[in-house]
């Protein structure tokens, strides 16, 4: 199974529509600027590219190696965007739905978006060399999970369905794992995976939700969680960031990508999103929501939790 390939041929064609389209919003005044793909100096790697006029539109990619989500670049590197005209943006569906979720929190306006969709059959795994064909065994574990290869509500997308072939869960086959465990051994595996962490903070770095301008767990008066590599604030950080994105995490996995110490962080948060669509029937999504369940609070709430 390992071996059997996945079919990226719409690549191809997906990146000269990329193109075209970029082109032609940027020549004619649509956009000040669009956020994509291109090629980078490793043989077949791609990197985030803010093109701003249309002659280097021919700049823009789409590959199995565009691992990056996107919407990044709207929260935290807004210095490289230009302050005033719409912004285009190159969007899988996971990307996606981290715009949508920006777009219910007050950080983003639709109108000054222009959405690229891409058809997207899956990326490369983050341990895999750029230029490796896409197969069950290359793809990215969030890929296996993936129920938006397709984006939705975008300007523009590619007329160009994606192949998606179906494949073994990786992060269910992990939590249903996990939830057979006693608390106890959870607690081992969890306490076992935090104590490799470094504090580098690349997780939050990546992420497109933490846009505060100063995150609370950097600040020490008062100090709410401590800042150095020990289990106690590894643990209260993780479990702080785990919560802070329950209910607003879009899946794409970045975290875990950059993670150098390979702690599972994707796999927290698809649990604390499994706890979210059992307990409330909320799920991240392509439609824009004010507020998620636990941001609101309603008298006929369960409170069965409470002891």
């Amino acid at each position: 199974m390992h071996d059997n390939p996945i079919d990226t041929s719409i690549y191809a064609a997906v990146t000269e529509a990329i193109q075209g389209e970029a082109r032609r919003i940027l020549s004619e005044g649509h956009v000040a600027a669009v956020v994509g793909y291109a090629a980078a100096r490793r043989k077949g790697s791609a990197q985030p590219v803010v093109v701003t006029r249309a002659d280097d539109a021919g700049k823009l990619i789409f590959s199995a190696a565009c691992v990056n989500n996107l919407a990044v670049y709207l929260t935290k590197a807004r210095k490289e965007i230009p302050k005033s005209g719409k912004i285009g943006i190159v969007v899988k569906g996971c990307d996606l739905k981290a715009l949508v979720g920006l777009m219910g929190e007050s950080q983003l306006k639709r109108e000054e978006l222009y959405l690229i969709g891409v058809p997207c059959a899956g990326v490369l795994a983050s341990t895999i060399q750029p230029d490796t064909a896409l197969t069950a065994g290359t793809i990215a574990p969030k890929c296996r999970e993936c129920d938006a290869h397709l984006p939705t509500g975008c300007d523009f997308v590619p007329a160009r369905q994606p192949v998606t072939p179906e494949l073994e869960k990786h992060y269910s086959a992990e939590i249903a794992r996990l939830e057979a465990m006693t608390p106890a051994e959870r607690w081992a595996y969890w306490k076992g995976q935090f104590k490799k962490c470094i504090k580098c903070y690349a997780c939050r770095q990546v992420c497109p939700f933490c846009f505060c301008e100063q995150c609370l767990c950097d600040r020490n008066k008062p100090q709410m969680v401590e800042t150095t590599p020990r289990p106690a604030g590894n643990f209260a950080w993780h479990i702080v960031r785990a919560m802070h994105l329950a209910g607003r995490c879009a899946g794409c996995a970045e975290c875990e990508r950059v993670c150098p110490m390979d702690i599972p962080l994707n796999l927290l948060n698809r649990k604390m999103a499994k706890e979210l669509k059992e307990l409330y029937d909320y799920e991240a999504g392509f439609e824009v929501r004010e507020k998620g369940p636990l941001a609101t609070y309603d008298e006929k709430d369960d409170q069965s939790f409470i002891k």
